[in-house]
């Protein structure tokens, strides 16, 4: 085994049976295989660490150490850490820290984060924020670090450190100069800077923070806006939300609304703000309405829309089907094509669920082979999924089987679900033809490029 190779088959889900396959193998009964290719020469990791934890499960502690031992042993960070949560659940912390400080003195912020918190839980607060304070500018090690502060008591220190580095002009952490407009570092410090004044019982100051320097939303959550709801400060919400400005509190707010019962309150909102560019609040309300057994008003939500991006089209013809309107659906993919005066391979994938909905599966088949892009890898494999989905397992592996190893993603399942286990594992486990190097043919500095 070789780390970087576990590591690049770990990223990129290639060469090696990817992770939710190897739980529908275990759901199957099919422990053997897994246990196989875990213990291979050339291991594989999802494998191993489903067997590993299988058997940390039962109780098997040194078992499931013996399976990572390999991949321990190439010096791989990542297994470092899963035999270190293991050892941690077995009640063996000081081994799991061991493990883990070599890769934490190299700076690997994983084995970092998961040593601060081994530390703290066997009564060494101290030493985990001594072990963080230095990686401060940090996002990913800016929030353990902010919960140990408060825990410690230095919550108006660390306030303090995070304060320096969001006033402007602070010194740029890249560049080091003070009229830099870079966000501040770690990106999350009026989030976390707030977070602390909360858990202080300062409220109204985590307020005043987020209100001064702005309430950057993560992951379509507003700080101000989830703040807000904590505090019950509903008016104060819905002044925020108003203007549109920030879509995420206006989320916020409609799923408050739902939780209440007042959906009715919930789709004015949305209906509200559904022409503001930086919001995708038809989308939401398409899908709130969907949970209300509304599904008609939420294709004429969708269908009102211009529906030039796929996402929005996606929803609406997976809504066509769904309410019964596949005859529908396809109408509106006749106009959309006459009105592009093409129909893209995109469309005629959309298509096809529609036919198959409405009985016409043959049809689909047909257009797809009679389509210029038809024997594209891309579109061989979405006709394959389609195939496979109503049942026609035999003719997708037929279609894909002119290529399997390009299409051993899609493959691969389809085989397992027939109960050709062998195949599957042995084409999801064959390496990939190496890609060559390109060469100063592939570029020009002059159009076309």
């Amino acid at each position: 085994m070789d780390a970087a190779v576990l590591d690049r088959r770990t990223r990129t889900h290639q060469e090696c049976l990817p992770p939710d396959l190897v739980e529908r193998l275990l759901a199957l009964g099919h422990a053997d295989v897994v246990r196989a290719q875990a213990l291979a020469e050339d291991g594989d990791w999802f494998c191993a660490r489903a067997w590993a934890r299988l058997l940390s499960g039962r109780g098997d502690t040194p078992g499931a150490l013996a399976v990572l031992a390999p991949y321990l042993a190439t010096g791989w960070c990542t297994a470092a850490e899963e035999a270190a949560r293991l050892l941690d659940a077995a009640g063996r912390a000081e081994e799991a820290a061991g493990l883990l400080l070599p890769f934490a003195r190299g700076g690997e912020r994983s084995a970092l984060r998961e040593l601060a918190r081994l530390s703290a839980r066997r009564g060494r607060a101290e030493e985990a924020y001594a072990l963080l304070l230095p990686h401060i500018g940090n996002w990913y090690l800016a929030e353990p670090l902010a919960d140990l502060a408060v825990g410690l008591g230095r919550g108006d220190a660390f306030a303090g450190m995070l304060t320096e580095r969001i006033l402007p002009g602070r010194p740029c952490g890249r560049c080091g100069g003070r009229d830099c407009t870079r966000e501040p570092e770690p990106s999350n410090a009026v989030a976390l800077l707030a977070s602390v004044r909360e858990r202080q019982g300062r409220t109204d100051e985590a307020f005043q923070v987020l209100y001064a320097y702005g309430s950057v939303p993560v992951n379509d959550r507003d700080p101000l806006a989830e703040l807000l709801v904590r505090q019950g400060r509903i008016d104060e919400l819905r002044t925020y939300a108003a203007d549109g400005g920030h879509p995420a509190a206006v989320r916020r707010l409609a799923e408050l609304l739902e939780e209440r019962g007042d959906v009715a309150g919930a789709v004015e909102l949305y209906r509200a703000h559904t022409g503001h560019p930086l919001g995708h609040a038809q989308a939401l309300l398409a899908e709130l309405l969907v949970r209300h057994g509304r599904g008609d008003e939420a294709i004429e939500v969708l269908r009102a829309r211009e529906t030039s991006d796929d996402c929005t089209l996606d929803r609406l013809c997976r809504l066509f089907a769904a309410e019964g309107r596949a005859e529908e659906g396809l109408a509106h993919l006749d106009a959309l094509a006459e009105r592009r005066g093409k129909e893209e391979w995109e469309l005629l994938r959309l298509r096809g669920p529609l036919l198959a909905a409405c009985g016409r599966l043959d049809e689909a088949v047909r257009q797809a082979g009679a389509h210029p892009e038809g024997g594209s890898p891309y579109a061989v494999e979405d006709l394959a999924r389609l195939l496979a989905d109503h049942g026609r397992r035999e003719e997708a592996v037929a279609l894909l089987d002119t290529d399997r190893v390009e299409h051993g993603r899609t493959l691969g399942p389809i085989l397992v679900d027939l109960g050709r286990i062998d195949e599957a594992v042995a084409l999801l486990r064959t390496p990939l033809p190496p890609v060559p190097p390109p060469s100063p043919a592939d570029y020009s500095d002059c159009p076309p490029f």
